[in-house]
């Protein structure tokens, strides 16, 4: 077993773990969690995706998703109706869009603390790292 590929995994699981903990902590502040921002955020950002689609944008399985959509509906921060064929069409509400925003500049904060240690060029090198890895 190579023990670099093993740290090396912990490592991107730590930094992973460390970065959706903080999001999550700070977010709490606008009483929603990170799994709802990026719910809101996918939504905002695809209005007529289908539940599948947005379940797939937000690492979720469609089951999942639709669970969240009908917390987040139940709070009045997205609506759901009927799409073309048999999809649900999902779009934010104005407090949707407005704990949304919100939501971003917390997230953005917590981010640009994170990786605040690496420079311009380190960041960007590591995203072209990390993309090669994932294939995208």
């Amino acid at each position: 077993m190579d023990r670099n590929l093993e740290h090396l995994a912990r490592l991107v699981k730590q930094v992973q773990h460390r970065q959706h903990r903080s999001i999550d902590a700070a977010l709490s502040q606008l009483n929603i969690s990170l799994v709802q921002w990026d719910a809101l955020r996918a939504i905002a950002g695809a209005p007529q995706a289908s539940a599948h689609d947005l379940a797939v944008a937000t690492f979720q399985t469609d089951q999942s998703f639709g669970t969240l959509a009908a917390r987040l509906e139940a709070r009045r921060l997205i609506m759901r109706r009927p799409g073309r064929g048999r999809r649900i069409a999902h779009r934010l509400t104005a407090l949707g869009e407005r704990t949304l925003a919100a939501a971003d500049e917390i997230v953005h904060a917590v981010r640009a603390s994170l990786y605040a240690p690496l420079s311009a060029a380190d960041r960007r090198q590591l995203v072209r790292m990390l993309t090669s890895i994932a294939g995208s």
